[in-house]
């Protein structure tokens, strides 16, 4: 039998999530994030549960494709373990602070595995800031893309229910935690960063 990586396994079990929520209107507004509810009735579950569905398709697949490419090459690198608690933390303590603020807002809602996605993806960056992702860019450059279009979207009113600020927090948690893990890999990432070449 042949093992399933954990990477493989997490796009398998928020995949099903995801589809399940498509399919189900009430299960969808069951486990997305709410934070006037969570605070009226204590549905605090809905912070995991609202980063395991997505809003469509586009979202899905670009949460999952950015999340193999960076998880795999993470869990490779720091075990299966730590990159699963990257990805929950991230999902979890990444809406913390959406909650704070619309807790009083009986309209907003968000979902989606973005914050957690970010937090693996930066964790990764912190390893690996050369590797290439996107058609070969470095990928310490996607991260700074990456952040001022979350910068964009978080300022713009898209209506899209996608917590666009979830990245950047999605991001210090994963910064955070690989540097916990091992405070010496910001010395490294540093030397890294001073080999690169454009050419």
């Amino acid at each position: 039998m042949i093992p399933v990586s954990m990477t493989l396994l997490l796009i398998g079990i928020i995949s099903a999530f995801t589809f399940v929520a498509f399919n189900n209107r009430r299960l969808f507004d069951a486990w997305i994030l709410y934070p006037y509810r969570m605070e009226e009735k204590k549905e605090y579950y809905r912070f995991l549960t609202s980063g395991l569905i997505h809003s469509n398709i586009t979202h899905w697949l670009f949460n999952m494709f950015a999340f193999y490419f960076s998880a795999s090459n993470l869990e490779s690198s720091i075990g299966s373990f730590h990159m699963a608690a990257i990805l929950i933390l991230g999902i979890v303590l990444s809406d913390l602070p959406t909650f704070v603020k619309h807790r009083n807002n009986r309209g907003y809602r968000s979902l989606g595995a973005s914050g957690g996605v970010s937090a693996i993806i930066f964790a990764s960056i912190m390893l690996h800031p050369l590797d290439r992702m996107l058609g070969g860019m470095p990928a310490f450059i996607f991260a700074i893309l990456y952040l001022l279009y979350s910068y964009y979207q978080s300022r713009s009113e898209s209506g899209d229910n996608i917590n666009h600020g979830a990245h950047f927090y999605g991001a210090v948690i994963g910064i955070a935690y690989i540097l916990v893990l091992n405070p010496f890999t910001l010395i490294t990432f540093f030397e890294q960063l001073l080999s690169w070449r454009i050419f």
